[in-house]
């Protein structure tokens, strides 16, 4: 049996390289996953650890933060393989985000600069998510597109 016959047909035809677009919205995806990973982890610390207002809210919330965590993190490495599904969870992601972006730019003290750069992370997502050069690394036709049969 030779070498040509053992490769599979996924190996047979070349995909083409990923954008470098592809590659940071993917990163940016990535690292709004492990922010809240790391968030709910601290409250989850916090409430077995500390002393919260209410131990079961904080476990809650903290539970709540790891799940949500998981999406953004499934649409990064759906974005690094290439993978077409992988953009509707990156945007929701990167919209979700600009809600307590919002929220900490209308706080006082510290939390502005906090929201400002929540806010310039899910803004760069989406302009990156949106580009062309992505949607057609990931092969979405878009509004009229034919599919060529």
């Amino acid at each position: 049996m030779s070498a040509e016959d053992q490769t599979s047909p996924e190996q047979s035809s070349p995909r083409p390289p990923r954008p470098a677009r592809l590659t940071a919205a993917a990163a940016v995806s990535g690292v709004e996953g492990l922010a809240l990973a790391a968030g709910g982890g601290y409250m989850l610390v916090e409430a077995l650890l500390g002393q919260p207002d209410g131990r079961t809210q904080a476990l809650m919330g903290g539970m709540t933060l790891l799940a949500l965590a998981l999406i953004p993190l499934a649409a990064a490495r759906g974005l690094l393989r290439m993978r077409s599904w992988s953009r509707g969870p990156a945007i929701i992601t990167h919209l979700m985000a600009l809600i307590p972006a919002w929220t900490l730019l209308r706080a006082s003290g510290a939390l502005i600069p906090l929201g400002i750069a929540l806010a310039a992370v899910a803004v760069t997502g989406l302009v990156l998510l949106v580009n062309p050069t992505a949607t057609q690394a990931l092969g979405i036709r878009g509004p009229g597109a034919t599919r060529d049969a």
